[in-house]
């Protein structure tokens, strides 16, 4: 890669060898000099999604931008620990009774038991983020997995004397806690603020104070998802289970945190709150926090009818859409922006977006079809340098807080000079062999394994396409000539590869990709 990729030593992080990984911490409000707590290891955990219905825009954001940043921390060398959970319980009943209802009424029409129902907006969430071209986290796990551990931290916080049980429910001491800690920080808001403004939910009178939280909530008897406890039969509150899941996976304190603005309050406030008291240390060494995105200016929700699902994106089919758009279109749309600012969402900027991403895609085609240069007499310094220049920028931006719009936009200085290459209007000797091998390596690196970009070009789904039908039309005749151990070979292969042949009733073959 580039010269910020070294080994580690001892206590030098990987990637020093250039300029140092700056990440913004939400928690201090400022960039700092990234170190993680194990040389050469970093722990990350990253806010996953609520599975009670379907994965919308908005869940498209933080999952792209944290998938780069766990790309790049492995590009400069670190072995990271990516934990991403699934809230499957908990965070229903946070928003009050009116959301419980809805997973009730929505499992009794769909004719689904309420996991069943989690376990089919998982499997969304995970096709999703393939279409995205997103790594698999290391780790995913699930609240309803883990209901032991979260037991275990909420009698932790009781022996404190930061938690109280009350008719079968508990709550964390947020006013005692404030006494005694910097509570509010990480979201700017003060404790005289919080008091005045939460909201009425159902169990209030329960509380000792209204800025209090559940910890533990007593199930009615009609509450679809239940568990025993010492407290009685409850389900667990939505801020507990982040704590002991990540408590469980990256230890008392960890690295980095990501997610949502959205989440700064009261989710990873309370998580601050909670992990302080139960390990006696701040969890969390850098929040990372993305900012939301915007539709035509105005903020996503039910009311202005313009939450697009996912799949609505990808069909086109939503009133806000003018077409279908491709996955990667949507990443390098996201890509465009720093993750800090707000992204307003368009189909003017998305089309721009398409194309742009066709001609950096076409570029970088036709760089890897280039042959180096022969003669280094012929090179043009003035160019070579300004290349080199443009190339070291990928590094230098991207360690400044991950800023992939800047990276991007180097890339975009350097088509015209590709463009011109493919077309001999510049000589390809025109940079030393040196440079011209580093633009086709780092075009590489970033563009596939650190953007995690892919084609968009629909030449290459007919091509697949092609080559699929020539397979199975191989595997036919083979079956029809007994050759049944070829026919198994290639079932069996492309099985491996993720690609399930299915024979159906007429005699014909489909397949599907895993």
């Amino acid at each position: 890669m580039s010269s910020t990729t070294i080994k580690d030593s001892g206590n030098t992080p990987p990637g020093a060898g250039g300029s140092q990984l700056k990440i913004y911490n939400s928690y201090n409000r400022q960039k700092e000099e990234f170190k993680s707590i194990t040389p050469g290891h970093v722990g990350m955990y990253v806010c996953g999604p609520t599975v009670s219905g379907e994965s919308h825009l908005g869940h498209a954001r933080p999952y792209i931008t944290f998938d780069v940043v766990f790309r790049y921390l492995q590009q400069l060398g670190y072995k990271v620990r990516y934990v991403r959970n699934i809230t499957d319980a908990g965070h229903f009943e946070e928003e009050g009774r009116e959301a419980e209802d809805k997973i009730s009424k929505k499992a009794v029409l769909e004719k689904l038991e309420p996991m069943e129902l989690v376990q089919k907006y998982t499997n969304l969430f995970h096709w999703a983020m393939e279409q995205f071209n997103t790594l698999k986290p290391t780790i995913e796990p699930t609240a309803t997995g883990h209901i032991v551990e979260q037991i275990g931290m909420i009698q932790q916080l009781i022996k404190a004397g930061y938690a109280y049980e009350m008719n079968g429910s508990v709550y964390f001491d947020v006013k005692k806690y404030a006494a005694s800690y910097d509570y509010g920080k990480l979201s700017g808001r003060v404790i005289e603020d919080l008091l005045e403004t939460t909201r009425e939910l159902e169990g209030q009178e329960e509380k000792r104070d209204s800025a209090d939280f559940a910890l533990w909530k007593n199930a009615s008897p009609e509450h679809i998802m239940r568990w025993q406890s010492p407290w009685g039969i409850g389900f667990p509150g939505w801020h507990i289970e982040c704590s002991a899941m990540a408590t469980k996976y990256l230890g008392a304190q960890f690295d980095i945190h990501g997610g949502g603005m959205d989440l700064l309050f009261p989710h990873h406030e309370s998580e601050i709150a909670q992990s302080t008291i139960c390990n006696h240390v701040a969890p969390v060494r850098y929040w990372v926090h993305n900012n939301m995105i915007t539709i035509n200016g105005r903020k996503m929700g039910k009311s202005y009818n313009n939450v697009i699902k996912l799949t609505e994106l990808f069909s086109g089919d939503h009133p806000e859409l003018t077409q279908a758009y491709h996955p990667m279109v949507i990443r390098f749309f996201i890509l465009q922006s720093h993750y800090r600012s707000t992204l307003d969402f368009s189909n003017e900027a998305l089309i721009a977006s398409e194309k742009g991403l066709k001609r950096l895609w076409d570029a970088y085609e036709n760089l890897g079809k280039l042959g180096v240069g022969s003669q280094e007499s012929g090179v043009d310094s003035e160019l070579d340098s300004k290349v080199k220049k443009l190339l070291d920028g990928f590094d230098e931006f991207m360690n400044d807080d991950f800023g992939t719009a800047k990276v991007l936009a180097n890339m975009f200085e350097l088509v015209p000079v590709i463009n011109s290459m493919k077309d001999k209007t510049i000589p390809v000797a025109s940079l030393s062999r040196e440079t011209f091998e580093l633009l086709q390596s780092k075009f590489k690196t970033w563009i596939e394994d650190i953007l995690g970009l892919t084609s968009i070009n629909a030449a290459d789904n007919e091509k697949l396409q092609g080559v699929m039908q020539l397979l199975i039309d191989i595997r036919k005749e083979s079956k029809s000539k007994k050759d049944f151990a070829t026919s198994d070979k290639i079932r069996n292969e492309l099985s491996q590869l993720g690609i399930t042949l299915k024979d159906e009733k007429d005699g014909g073959t489909s397949y599907s990709f895993d």
